[in-house]
């Protein structure tokens, strides 16, 4: 179950990190402050998993090119495209055994909400073969809170942080 926990929220952002790093087209950059994060599997298999995250546009670039080594290792394919409602992202990477291929739709203005809509497909590695779609909605709520800085997020159960720190954030990266 910690596995999977850890998959149903790093896939997300390992299609959204990896994409940007590689593509031409550029996501926005979200809006500084403080984002309610709610992810969501489709089918009911985990309950909803919330966290918060304060952010800065020097975060969000930072964020994008930690992955740009990694995802240049580790994806064949990384592609954004604009269109009429959003960006849509199409990745194949590889991560510890798995090869996951990524769709997204994401829609919103990133000042003050938007939705990525995920659907994949995963092969190999621990969990083996899986079908997987997860919605991301994201909803800005105001300045981060006191104590808060940049790059903090709070994962469920309390657990802290901060995305600059990335040795940590790969130590929880499934192998």
């Amino acid at each position: 179950m910690r596995q999977s926990l850890r998959l149903s929220i790093f896939l997300p952002l390992l299609l959204l990190c990896a994409a940007p790093a590689l593509a031409e087209v550029q996501l926005p950059l979200r809006k500084a402050g403080l984002w309610d994060i709610k992810v969501k599997h489709e089918g009911g298999r985990m309950p909803p998993v919330m966290v918060q995250q304060c952010t800065s546009e020097a975060v969000d670039r930072e964020f994008t090119s930690d992955f740009a080594p990694s995802a240049k290792q580790n994806c064949s394919k990384a592609d954004i495209q604009k269109n009429a409602t959003g960006y849509v992202m199409d990745s194949v990477c590889t991560m510890a055994g798995t090869t996951v291929t990524a769709h997204g739709e994401t829609s919103g203005d990133f000042n003050s909400a938007y939705t990525v809509n995920v659907t994949s497909h995963s092969e190999g590695g621990k969990l083996g073969k899986q079908d997987n779609k997860i919605t991301i909605a994201a909803k800005w709520t105001g300045p981060c809170k006191k104590g808060q800085k940049p790059g903090d997020v709070v994962m469920p159960g309390g657990f802290k942080m901060n995305i600059r720190d990335f040795e940590k954030f790969k130590s929880m990266m499934p192998h």
